[in-house]
Protein backbone atom coordinates (compact mmCIF):
# COMPACT_ATOMS: atom_id res chain seq x y z
CA UNK A 1 0.00 0.00 0.00
CA UNK A 2 1.33 3.64 -0.48
CA UNK A 3 3.84 5.03 1.87
CA UNK A 4 3.69 8.55 3.14
CA UNK A 5 4.42 9.97 0.35
CA UNK A 6 2.17 12.65 -0.93
CA UNK A 7 1.66 15.04 -3.53
CA UNK A 8 4.64 17.42 -3.20
CA UNK A 9 3.35 20.87 -5.21
CA UNK A 10 2.83 23.74 -2.69
CA UNK A 11 -0.26 25.12 -3.31
CA UNK A 12 -1.94 27.69 -0.48
CA UNK A 13 0.31 29.04 2.21
CA UNK A 14 2.64 26.08 1.53
CA UNK A 15 0.30 23.77 1.80
CA UNK A 16 0.15 20.50 -0.30
CA UNK A 17 -2.66 18.99 -2.36
CA UNK A 18 -2.92 16.11 -0.03
CA UNK A 19 -3.09 18.61 2.96
CA UNK A 20 -5.80 20.81 1.16
CA UNK A 21 -7.49 17.08 0.52
CA UNK A 22 -7.36 16.03 4.18
CA UNK A 23 -8.28 19.31 5.43
CA UNK A 24 -11.54 18.99 3.79
CA UNK A 25 -12.33 15.33 4.53
CA UNK A 26 -11.83 16.08 7.64
CA UNK A 27 -14.39 18.36 8.22
CA UNK A 28 -16.79 16.21 6.02
CA UNK A 29 -16.23 13.49 8.61
CA UNK A 30 -17.59 15.71 11.48
CA UNK A 31 -21.14 16.10 9.32
CA UNK A 32 -23.84 13.50 11.45
CA UNK A 33 -20.77 12.10 13.25
CA UNK A 34 -21.64 9.62 15.93
CA UNK A 35 -20.29 8.71 19.62
CA UNK A 36 -19.38 5.47 17.98
CA UNK A 37 -16.48 7.58 15.27
CA UNK A 38 -18.54 7.24 12.40
CA UNK A 39 -21.29 9.07 10.78
CA UNK A 40 -25.35 9.10 10.40
CA UNK A 41 -26.23 10.71 7.01
CA UNK A 42 -29.07 9.00 6.22
CA UNK A 43 -30.66 10.81 2.79
CA UNK A 44 -32.31 13.89 2.75
CA UNK A 45 -32.00 13.76 6.28
CA UNK A 46 -30.80 17.01 8.46
CA UNK A 47 -27.05 15.74 8.49
CA UNK A 48 -27.08 14.90 4.57
CA UNK A 49 -28.41 18.49 4.34
CA UNK A 50 -25.21 19.78 6.12
CA UNK A 51 -22.90 17.70 3.67
CA UNK A 52 -24.40 18.78 0.87
CA UNK A 53 -24.37 22.22 1.51
CA UNK A 54 -20.39 21.31 2.74
CA UNK A 55 -19.72 20.23 -1.05
CA UNK A 56 -21.85 23.02 -2.77
CA UNK A 57 -19.96 25.51 -0.76
CA UNK A 58 -16.43 24.39 -1.63
CA UNK A 59 -17.49 23.79 -5.02
CA UNK A 60 -18.42 27.87 -5.06
CA UNK A 61 -15.08 28.71 -3.76
CA UNK A 62 -12.95 26.50 -6.16
CA UNK A 63 -14.88 28.03 -8.75
CA UNK A 64 -17.03 25.42 -10.13
CA UNK A 65 -20.87 26.28 -11.09
CA UNK A 66 -23.51 24.28 -8.79
CA UNK A 67 -26.87 22.95 -10.79
CA UNK A 68 -29.39 20.51 -8.99
CA UNK A 69 -31.39 18.16 -10.71
CA UNK A 70 -35.02 17.52 -9.99
CA UNK A 71 -34.06 13.53 -8.25
CA UNK A 72 -31.47 15.74 -5.99
CA UNK A 73 -28.23 14.98 -7.56
CA UNK A 74 -25.75 17.99 -6.77
CA UNK A 75 -23.03 18.81 -9.95
CA UNK A 76 -20.53 20.77 -9.64
CA UNK A 77 -20.15 22.13 -13.51
CA UNK A 78 -16.89 23.38 -15.25
CA UNK A 79 -16.68 24.25 -18.39
CA UNK A 80 -13.27 24.62 -20.70
CA UNK A 81 -14.99 24.06 -24.28
CA UNK A 82 -18.50 25.44 -24.65
CA UNK A 83 -21.54 22.85 -26.05
CA UNK A 84 -19.21 19.88 -25.45
CA UNK A 85 -20.54 16.87 -22.87
CA UNK A 86 -19.17 16.28 -19.74
CA UNK A 87 -16.61 13.92 -17.75
CA UNK A 88 -18.80 12.84 -14.84
CA UNK A 89 -16.28 12.03 -11.20
CA UNK A 90 -18.09 11.33 -7.61
CA UNK A 91 -19.84 9.36 -5.50
CA UNK A 92 -22.42 9.83 -2.51
CA UNK A 93 -22.59 11.76 0.83
CA UNK A 94 -25.51 9.92 2.02
CA UNK A 95 -24.72 6.65 4.26
CA UNK A 96 -26.19 3.65 6.28
CA UNK A 97 -27.35 4.39 9.76
CA UNK A 98 -24.37 4.50 12.43
CA UNK A 99 -21.91 4.06 9.46
CA UNK A 100 -18.12 4.56 8.55
CA UNK A 101 -16.55 8.33 7.39
CA UNK A 102 -15.30 6.52 4.35
CA UNK A 103 -18.47 5.11 1.95
CA UNK A 104 -19.29 7.02 -0.60
CA UNK A 105 -17.91 10.58 1.34
CA UNK A 106 -14.29 9.66 0.14
CA UNK A 107 -15.06 9.28 -3.37
CA UNK A 108 -16.90 12.91 -3.49
CA UNK A 109 -14.07 14.57 -1.61
CA UNK A 110 -11.35 13.01 -3.81
CA UNK A 111 -13.59 14.08 -6.89
CA UNK A 112 -13.18 17.87 -5.94
CA UNK A 113 -10.01 17.75 -5.00
CA UNK A 114 -9.27 16.51 -8.61
CA UNK A 115 -11.53 18.78 -9.81
CA UNK A 116 -9.47 21.77 -8.32
CA UNK A 117 -6.44 20.47 -9.13
CA UNK A 118 -7.15 20.41 -12.90
CA UNK A 119 -9.10 23.44 -12.96
CA UNK A 120 -5.61 24.92 -11.70
CA UNK A 121 -3.48 22.59 -14.04
CA UNK A 122 -5.08 23.59 -17.63
CA UNK A 123 -3.08 25.72 -19.70
CA UNK A 124 -5.06 28.74 -20.93
CA UNK A 125 -5.97 28.54 -25.02
CA UNK A 126 -5.58 24.54 -25.13
CA UNK A 127 -9.14 23.19 -23.56
CA UNK A 128 -9.68 19.59 -22.93
CA UNK A 129 -12.27 17.74 -25.58
CA UNK A 130 -14.54 17.46 -22.44
CA UNK A 131 -16.21 19.42 -20.00
CA UNK A 132 -15.75 18.47 -16.33
CA UNK A 133 -18.51 17.80 -13.48
CA UNK A 134 -18.30 16.48 -10.05
CA UNK A 135 -21.15 14.80 -8.59
CA UNK A 136 -22.95 13.59 -5.50
CA UNK A 137 -25.20 11.25 -6.39
CA UNK A 138 -28.84 11.16 -4.05
CA UNK A 139 -29.54 8.06 -2.19
CA UNK A 140 -26.85 5.83 -3.35
CA UNK A 141 -27.60 3.79 -0.38
CA UNK A 142 -31.29 3.33 0.17
CA UNK A 143 -31.15 2.97 3.90
CA UNK A 144 -34.20 5.47 4.14
CA UNK A 145 -35.36 5.24 0.53
CA UNK A 146 -35.31 2.30 -1.85
CA UNK A 147 -34.15 1.47 -4.10
CA UNK A 148 -30.60 2.13 -3.82
CA UNK A 149 -28.76 4.16 -6.51
CA UNK A 150 -31.81 6.18 -6.82
CA UNK A 151 -29.98 9.30 -7.73
CA UNK A 152 -28.11 8.14 -11.06
CA UNK A 153 -31.27 5.26 -11.48
CA UNK A 154 -32.67 8.33 -12.50
CA UNK A 155 -30.29 10.14 -14.20
CA UNK A 156 -29.47 7.35 -16.99
CA UNK A 157 -32.88 6.43 -17.09
CA UNK A 158 -33.55 2.79 -15.51
CA UNK A 159 -35.94 4.86 -13.28
CA UNK A 160 -38.35 7.84 -13.47
CA UNK A 161 -37.96 10.92 -11.97
CA UNK A 162 -41.87 10.47 -11.13
CA UNK A 163 -41.02 7.04 -9.44
CA UNK A 164 -38.02 8.41 -7.44
CA UNK A 165 -40.37 11.16 -6.10
CA UNK A 166 -43.05 9.22 -4.85
CA UNK A 167 -40.95 6.71 -3.08
CA UNK A 168 -42.18 6.47 0.35
CA UNK A 169 -39.36 6.26 3.89
CA UNK A 170 -41.04 3.83 6.48
CA UNK A 171 -42.70 7.21 8.02
CA UNK A 172 -44.28 7.73 4.97
CA UNK A 173 -42.44 10.87 3.96
CA UNK A 174 -42.03 10.62 0.47
CA UNK A 175 -38.65 12.22 -1.50
CA UNK A 176 -40.51 15.39 -3.08
CA UNK A 177 -41.30 15.95 0.75
CA UNK A 178 -37.65 15.45 2.43
CA UNK A 179 -35.85 17.01 -0.79
CA UNK A 180 -38.17 19.99 -0.35
CA UNK A 181 -37.92 20.04 3.65
CA UNK A 182 -34.00 20.23 2.90
CA UNK A 183 -34.38 23.19 0.51
CA UNK A 184 -32.63 20.64 -2.56
CA UNK A 185 -35.82 19.83 -4.79
CA UNK A 186 -33.74 21.28 -8.01
CA UNK A 187 -35.14 22.25 -11.66
CA UNK A 188 -31.92 21.25 -13.90
CA UNK A 189 -31.51 17.98 -16.15
CA UNK A 190 -27.60 17.24 -15.27
CA UNK A 191 -24.82 17.67 -17.92
CA UNK A 192 -24.28 15.94 -20.86
CA UNK A 193 -21.80 12.71 -19.91
CA UNK A 194 -18.97 11.62 -22.31
CA UNK A 195 -17.56 9.53 -19.40
CA UNK A 196 -17.48 8.53 -15.74
CA UNK A 197 -14.94 7.53 -13.25
CA UNK A 198 -15.42 6.96 -9.13
CA UNK A 199 -13.44 6.31 -6.45
CA UNK A 200 -14.35 4.22 -3.63
CA UNK A 201 -12.99 2.14 -0.74
CA UNK A 202 -12.67 -1.08 -1.40
CA UNK A 203 -14.87 -2.39 1.15
CA UNK A 204 -13.22 -5.66 1.34
CA UNK A 205 -9.67 -6.84 2.49
CA UNK A 206 -8.24 -8.20 -0.95
CA UNK A 207 -6.22 -4.64 -1.39
CA UNK A 208 -4.97 -5.05 2.04
CA UNK A 209 -3.93 -8.69 1.92
CA UNK A 210 -1.84 -8.20 -0.98
CA UNK A 211 -0.93 -4.69 0.11
CA UNK A 212 -1.79 -3.16 -2.84
CA UNK A 213 -2.73 0.46 -3.43
CA UNK A 214 -4.70 0.94 -6.00
CA UNK A 215 -8.03 -1.44 -7.22
CA UNK A 216 -8.94 -1.59 -10.94
CA UNK A 217 -12.11 -2.45 -10.87
CA UNK A 218 -13.15 -4.73 -14.16
CA UNK A 219 -16.49 -5.99 -13.01
CA UNK A 220 -19.39 -6.04 -11.03
CA UNK A 221 -21.03 -8.86 -9.31
CA UNK A 222 -24.82 -9.81 -10.51
CA UNK A 223 -27.34 -9.63 -7.85
CA UNK A 224 -30.98 -9.67 -7.31
CA UNK A 225 -32.69 -7.53 -4.61
CA UNK A 226 -36.18 -8.49 -3.39
CA UNK A 227 -38.68 -6.70 -0.45
CA UNK A 228 -40.84 -9.72 1.26
CA UNK A 229 -43.69 -9.67 3.10
CA UNK A 230 -44.38 -12.67 5.86
CA UNK A 231 -47.98 -12.84 6.64
CA UNK A 232 -49.31 -14.37 9.98
CA UNK A 233 -51.77 -14.06 12.03
CA UNK A 234 -52.28 -12.05 15.26
CA UNK A 235 -52.19 -14.03 18.74
CA UNK A 236 -51.92 -14.10 22.20
CA UNK A 237 -48.13 -15.33 22.73
CA UNK A 238 -49.57 -17.11 26.38
CA UNK A 239 -52.74 -18.54 25.82
CA UNK A 240 -52.31 -19.10 21.90
CA UNK A 241 -52.13 -23.23 21.36
CA UNK A 242 -49.04 -23.78 19.33
CA UNK A 243 -50.42 -25.61 16.92
CA UNK A 244 -52.96 -23.03 15.93
CA UNK A 245 -50.37 -20.25 16.00
CA UNK A 246 -49.26 -18.34 11.93
CA UNK A 247 -46.15 -16.68 13.38
CA UNK A 248 -44.62 -14.20 10.91
CA UNK A 249 -41.67 -13.70 12.96
CA UNK A 250 -41.12 -17.13 12.54
CA UNK A 251 -41.43 -17.36 9.03
CA UNK A 252 -39.27 -14.91 8.86
CA UNK A 253 -36.45 -16.17 10.78
CA UNK A 254 -36.97 -19.37 8.60
CA UNK A 255 -36.07 -17.29 5.28
CA UNK A 256 -32.73 -15.83 7.55
CA UNK A 257 -31.70 -19.59 7.79
CA UNK A 258 -32.72 -20.39 4.43
CA UNK A 259 -30.86 -17.63 2.80
CA UNK A 260 -27.65 -18.13 5.19
CA UNK A 261 -27.95 -22.12 3.96
CA UNK A 262 -28.25 -21.16 0.22
CA UNK A 263 -24.41 -19.62 0.75
CA UNK A 264 -22.97 -22.39 2.69
CA UNK A 265 -23.69 -24.26 -0.51
CA UNK A 266 -21.46 -23.14 -2.57
CA UNK A 267 -17.27 -22.93 -2.16
CA UNK A 268 -16.51 -19.87 -0.35
CA UNK A 269 -17.19 -16.49 -1.87
CA UNK A 270 -19.35 -18.42 -4.80
CA UNK A 271 -22.54 -16.93 -3.04
CA UNK A 272 -23.28 -13.90 -0.93
CA UNK A 273 -26.72 -13.63 0.72
CA UNK A 274 -28.35 -11.23 3.26
CA UNK A 275 -31.52 -10.40 5.25
CA UNK A 276 -32.22 -7.30 6.85
CA UNK A 277 -34.27 -4.55 7.65
CA UNK A 278 -37.16 -6.04 9.82
CA UNK A 279 -40.28 -4.28 10.38
CA UNK A 280 -42.46 -6.15 12.57
CA UNK A 281 -46.52 -5.67 13.35
CA UNK A 282 -47.42 -4.86 15.72
CA UNK A 283 -44.18 -5.44 17.51
CA UNK A 284 -45.28 -6.70 20.78
CA UNK A 285 -43.67 -8.46 23.68
CA UNK A 286 -47.16 -10.70 24.10
CA UNK A 287 -48.50 -10.85 21.06
CA UNK A 288 -47.26 -13.30 18.11
CA UNK A 289 -46.64 -11.52 14.96
CA UNK A 290 -49.20 -10.77 12.14
CA UNK A 291 -46.70 -9.53 9.88
CA UNK A 292 -43.00 -8.98 9.30
CA UNK A 293 -41.34 -6.78 6.04
CA UNK A 294 -37.57 -7.89 5.66
CA UNK A 295 -35.03 -7.44 2.59
CA UNK A 296 -32.98 -9.88 1.23
CA UNK A 297 -30.67 -9.83 -1.89
CA UNK A 298 -28.23 -12.46 -3.57
CA UNK A 299 -24.55 -11.97 -5.14
CA UNK A 300 -22.71 -13.38 -6.99
CA UNK A 301 -20.08 -13.19 -9.63
CA UNK A 302 -21.69 -16.05 -11.75
CA UNK A 303 -25.41 -15.50 -13.29
CA UNK A 304 -25.97 -19.28 -13.76
CA UNK A 305 -25.23 -19.52 -10.06
CA UNK A 306 -27.20 -16.60 -9.05
CA UNK A 307 -30.19 -18.51 -11.29
CA UNK A 308 -29.97 -21.56 -9.50
CA UNK A 309 -29.97 -19.91 -6.20
CA UNK A 310 -32.91 -17.78 -7.02
CA UNK A 311 -34.63 -20.76 -7.82
CA UNK A 312 -33.96 -22.85 -5.19
CA UNK A 313 -34.90 -19.99 -2.46
CA UNK A 314 -38.21 -19.84 -4.73
CA UNK A 315 -38.18 -23.86 -3.57
CA UNK A 316 -37.78 -22.99 0.12
CA UNK A 317 -40.26 -20.34 0.66
CA UNK A 318 -42.87 -22.42 -0.69
CA UNK A 319 -42.20 -25.30 2.10
CA UNK A 320 -41.67 -22.64 4.79
CA UNK A 321 -45.08 -21.43 3.52
CA UNK A 322 -46.34 -25.13 4.27
CA UNK A 323 -44.54 -26.01 7.93
CA UNK A 324 -45.02 -22.79 9.38
CA UNK A 325 -48.33 -21.78 7.92
CA UNK A 326 -47.98 -18.17 6.65
CA UNK A 327 -47.71 -16.63 3.42
CA UNK A 328 -44.94 -14.67 2.10
CA UNK A 329 -45.05 -11.91 -0.53
CA UNK A 330 -41.92 -11.52 -2.47
CA UNK A 331 -41.45 -8.14 -4.92
CA UNK A 332 -38.26 -7.82 -6.91
CA UNK A 333 -36.75 -4.46 -6.02
CA UNK A 334 -33.58 -4.04 -7.54
CA UNK A 335 -31.37 -6.23 -9.65
CA UNK A 336 -28.67 -6.05 -12.58
CA UNK A 337 -26.11 -8.85 -14.06
CA UNK A 338 -22.36 -8.89 -14.33
CA UNK A 339 -21.05 -5.84 -16.20
CA UNK A 340 -17.36 -5.66 -17.08
CA UNK A 341 -15.58 -1.97 -17.27
CA UNK A 342 -14.02 -1.27 -20.37
CA UNK A 343 -10.77 -3.18 -20.85
CA UNK A 344 -9.13 0.45 -21.74
CA UNK A 345 -10.59 2.09 -18.88
CA UNK A 346 -8.93 -0.77 -16.53
CA UNK A 347 -5.39 -0.26 -18.72
CA UNK A 348 -5.99 3.56 -18.67
CA UNK A 349 -6.11 3.32 -14.48
CA UNK A 350 -3.40 0.65 -14.32
CA UNK A 351 -1.10 3.30 -16.75
CA UNK A 352 -1.59 6.35 -14.27
CA UNK A 353 -1.28 3.98 -10.65
CA UNK A 354 1.92 3.13 -12.48
CA UNK A 355 3.17 6.60 -13.52
CA UNK A 356 2.60 7.99 -10.21
CA UNK A 357 4.44 5.06 -8.56
CA UNK A 358 1.54 3.00 -6.94
CA UNK A 359 0.77 -0.92 -7.06
CA UNK A 360 -2.27 -1.96 -8.56
CA UNK A 361 -4.44 -5.40 -9.21
CA UNK A 362 -7.79 -5.76 -10.63
CA UNK A 363 -10.33 -6.62 -9.12
CA UNK A 364 -14.40 -7.53 -9.03
CA UNK A 365 -16.76 -4.82 -7.20
CA UNK A 366 -19.16 -7.08 -5.16
CA UNK A 367 -21.34 -3.97 -3.94
CA UNK A 368 -23.02 -1.95 -6.25
CA UNK A 369 -22.09 1.62 -7.18
CA UNK A 370 -23.29 4.43 -9.00
CA UNK A 371 -20.40 3.78 -11.38
CA UNK A 372 -22.59 0.45 -11.92
CA UNK A 373 -25.18 2.37 -13.79
CA UNK A 374 -23.16 4.88 -15.22
CA UNK A 375 -21.14 2.16 -17.00
CA UNK A 376 -24.02 1.29 -19.12
CA UNK A 377 -24.46 4.74 -20.53
CA UNK A 378 -20.74 5.80 -20.60
CA UNK A 379 -16.95 4.36 -20.76
CA UNK A 380 -16.51 3.94 -16.85
CA UNK A 381 -13.58 4.07 -14.83
CA UNK A 382 -13.90 2.65 -11.55
CA UNK A 383 -10.75 2.48 -8.65
CA UNK A 384 -10.82 1.36 -5.27
CA UNK A 385 -8.71 2.27 -1.85
CA UNK A 386 -7.52 -0.10 0.52
CA UNK A 387 -10.05 -1.13 3.65
CA UNK A 388 -8.57 -1.94 6.62
CA UNK A 389 -10.06 -5.34 7.42
CA UNK A 390 -12.47 -5.11 5.12
CA UNK A 391 -14.67 -3.13 7.44
CA UNK A 392 -17.66 -1.17 5.89
CA UNK A 393 -20.77 -0.01 6.46
CA UNK A 394 -19.51 0.10 10.22
CA UNK A 395 -18.58 3.26 12.67
CA UNK A 396 -15.02 1.24 12.62
CA UNK A 397 -14.61 1.94 9.05
CA UNK A 398 -10.87 3.40 8.28
CA UNK A 399 -8.77 3.71 4.97
CA UNK A 400 -5.11 5.59 5.72
CA UNK A 401 -4.42 9.19 4.51
CA UNK A 402 -1.76 7.67 2.62
CA UNK A 403 -3.92 5.29 1.02
CA UNK A 404 -6.59 8.24 0.39
CA UNK A 405 -4.27 10.63 -0.82
CA UNK A 406 -2.67 8.24 -3.42
CA UNK A 407 -6.31 7.85 -4.80
CA UNK A 408 -6.87 11.10 -5.18
CA UNK A 409 -3.40 11.14 -7.25
CA UNK A 410 -4.54 8.25 -9.47
CA UNK A 411 -7.92 9.63 -10.00
CA UNK A 412 -6.71 13.30 -11.13
CA UNK A 413 -4.77 11.50 -13.66
CA UNK A 414 -7.25 9.05 -14.87
CA UNK A 415 -9.84 12.12 -15.15
CA UNK A 416 -7.16 14.10 -17.14
CA UNK A 417 -7.35 11.27 -19.40
CA UNK A 418 -10.93 10.88 -20.03
CA UNK A 419 -11.53 14.84 -20.28
CA UNK A 420 -8.87 14.52 -23.13
CA UNK A 421 -10.87 11.65 -24.78
CA UNK A 422 -9.02 8.97 -23.77
CA UNK A 423 -11.71 6.20 -24.05
CA UNK A 424 -13.75 7.70 -26.96
CA UNK A 425 -12.69 4.35 -29.08
CA UNK A 426 -14.46 1.88 -26.48
CA UNK A 427 -18.05 2.50 -27.55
Amino acid sequence: MATERTTARATVNGATDSDLFLRDFRSLSRIGETPGGGVDRQAATTADAQSRAWFTALLSQYGFAVEVDAIGNVFGLLEWNPGAPYVLVGSHLDSQPLAGKFDGAYGVAAALHAGRRLASDHAPGHPPKYNLAMVDWFNEEGSRFAPSMMGSSVYTGKMTASDALATRDPDGVTVAQALTAIGHTGTGSGPVPAACAEIHIEQGRSLEDSGTTIGLVHSCWAAEKFTVTVHGEQAHTGSTVIADRRDAVLGASRLVVLLRELADRYPAGVLHTSVGQFTVLPNSPVVVARRVDLTMDLRSADEEVLAEAKQLLENGIKLIEDEVDVRIEVRGAHAWGVRPYPAAGVDLARECADGLGFTSRPVHTLAGHDSVNMNDVVPTVMLFVPSVEGVSHNEGEYTSDADLCAGVDVLTEVVRRLCDGALDDTR
